[in-house]
């Protein structure tokens, strides 16, 4: 699923994301959604989420 689009993205869903301090080398975090920070429905870099553990980021993989 693409972690482009608001309406694949949900609480409690399993996800890949890239924090801010991890743009350039393009590590990717691993966690569970439980908010998500992107109002529109659509973000080309991602869509922004809060994880359980408090990191937040954009979307690169949905799990």
């Amino acid at each position: 699923m693409d972690g482009k689009k608001r309406a694949n993205i949900r609480s409690g869903l399993s996800v890949k994301i890239v924090l801010k301090q991890d743009q350039r080398s393009g590590t990717l975090t691993e966690g569970i959604v439980r908010d998500i920070l992107t109002s529109s429905p659509t973000h080309p870099h991602g869509i922004k989420v809060r994880l359980m553990d408090g990191n937040v980021g954009r979307v690169k993989e949905i799990l």
